[in-house]
């Protein structure tokens, strides 16, 4: 029953996890898509400094949640800390694939067929009719193209991850099974 208990509470970390970790990936997409039109060097630095402190605060929120899990259940092991994180990280790619899919299929999509257009209009005497022809069934498959590669490095990215984390989270003591001598 015990172990009921701690599976059901480490989804319900996981899905507060992957919930925040999401809406940070999500919300840096759509900051650096509106500092996309800004030219100049201090929007290179700007978006430089975003990208830092996204990756960093997502390793640093990920951390936060297996360390956060493993205070509220002592027995929790190694393997139950990179189990949240593998599962964290799934759901969190799946709400930062969902809003990637949102944003090319109905908020920003217009914006992307028209850089697409300039392209073609630059690299198009370069090509031949079959290149047009697959970069034009490309284009009408391009949101569900950007849910499942987010949606499959986003997930791999965050196994890794928590493989790293997990591995001292929670600490090992490397005398657990030491026994002194009996004298």
């Amino acid at each position: 029953m015990e172990q009921n208990l701690i599976r059901k509470d480490m989804w319900n970390t996981a899905a507060k996890a992957g919930l925040v970790l999401g809406l940070v990936s999500t919300g840096y997409m759509f900051i650096n898509q509106l500092m996309a039109g800004a030219p100049g060097f201090m929007t290179s630095i700007l978006s430089l400094v975003l990208w830092a402190a996204k990756f960093g605060g997502c390793i640093w929120l990920m951390a936060f949640f297996m360390k956060k899990h493993v205070a509220a259940h002592p027995e929790v092991d190694n393997k139950g800390t990179f189990n949240l994180g593998m599962a964290s990280s799934l759901l969190s790619a799946l709400v930062y694939a969902a809003a990637a899919f949102a944003n090319i299929a109905f908020i920003n999509g217009d914006a992307l067929v028209e850089q697409m257009n300039i392209m073609m209009q630059q690299m198009g005497s370069m090509m031949d009719s079959n290149s047009r022809a697959m970069m034009d069934s490309y284009m009408e498959n391009l949101p569900q193209i950007t849910f499942f590669s987010n949606l499959i490095y986003c997930f791999v990215f965050g196994t890794v991850l928590s493989y790293i984390l997990s591995r001292n989270i929670p600490s090992r003591d490397p005398f657990a099974n030491y026994k002194p001598e009996q004298q």
